[in-house]
């Protein structure tokens, strides 16, 4: 019968640690909480819910080194990584329990769905989900093994998808968008050098905007209504730090006749955000947000 070790990386996580590790009880065999030097109550919580504590530096920029380490520390045959803003439902438990005590034949993993509570609300859509997250492996077969922060988990083996979801409690303010922000733009415009990426100045164009079109009408972001909205245009803001961030580290690379290439970038975007808006209100014709598509629309 296949044991579980939960192991949740955290910083600074008073307020959510409780909730974390009290949503395990019906399923961990060990729950190991990795503190990433909290200067907060983390940690002396934690260990009163009984949870193994390990302390090491904390690096934003590293997660594959915080949450590796707390892998090593692991004991049981199976283990799930978990953030402290995380939690596991019932129906979750009951899934993870039946897969790890009767394992499929050569399943060293499984992907997990993970509903995001984002500025109090479910976001459905927007990109945000299903949001599958490989997080269930068997001990030595799954690591961390990128610098980068949003690198998933790799695993050697044959991996396969569970139906219930982690209920995940993201950005729950603007101010915590923006601080995140500002760890995970710098390590996005490393990678971006580092894989060969040749700056270009109408990208502070083309980025945000190609990734607001992606998440309003891609990934059907209207159908979140205004939370779908904002994410979407957070989003593309995302993106623009990203470019300056490249730019910054391209010593601030000076160009002064811009104007006709802005000119035809607006010209394409026009022609894009046209094309999106008609298909979903072809496609979206009895859902209310038609009447904010059509307010848009009538502004371009």
């Amino acid at each position: 019968m296949g044991k579980l070790s939960v192991v949740i990386s955290a910083y600074n996580e008073e307020k959510n640690i409780k909730d974390c590790i009290d949503s395990l009880r019906d399923l961990a065999d060990e729950i190991i909480v990795v503190d990433n030097s909290s200067t907060d109550k983390t940690a002396e919580i934690a260990k009163k819910l009984g949870a193994n504590i390990f302390t090491q530096e904390n690096d934003p920029s590293r997660i594959d080194l915080q949450k590796n380490f707390g892998f090593s520390k692991a004991t049981c045959d199976w283990i799930l990584s978990l953030d402290a803003d995380e939690r596991v439902t019932p129906e979750l438990t009951s899934e993870i329990k039946s897969n790890i005590q009767h394992p499929t034949s050569n399943i060293q993993g499984y992907e997990i769905p993970r509903k995001n509570i984002i500025f109090g609300k479910w976001i459905e859509h927007t990109g945000w989900y299903p949001d599958y997250q490989l997080r269930l492996f068997k001990k030595g077969k799954g690591k961390y093994v990128s610098k980068k922060v949003h690198e998933p988990i790799v695993v050697e083996g044959k991996i396969e998808r569970l139906l219930s979801p982690i209920h995940h409690e993201n950005y729950q303010s603007i101010n915590q968008f923006l601080n995140r922000m500002v760890a995970y733009t710098d390590s996005e415009a490393e990678a971006l050098l580092a894989g060969g990426y040749e700056f270009n100045y109408i990208d502070a164009i083309r980025m945000p905007f190609q990734e607001f079109l992606r998440r309003f009408f891609t990934h059907e972001g209207y159908k979140d209504g205004l939370h779908g909205l904002i994410l979407s245009l957070l989003m593309g803001f995302y993106h623009f730090v990203i470019f300056l961030k490249v730019w910054e580290k391209n010593k601030f690379t000076k160009q002064d006749k811009i104007l006709d290439d802005f000119n035809n970038e607006a010209k394409k975007m026009k022609r894009e955000i046209s094309f999106w808006i008609k298909d979903a209100q072809k496609n979206e014709t009895k859902n209310p947000v038609k009447k904010t598509i059509l307010r848009i629309s009538q502004k371009i």
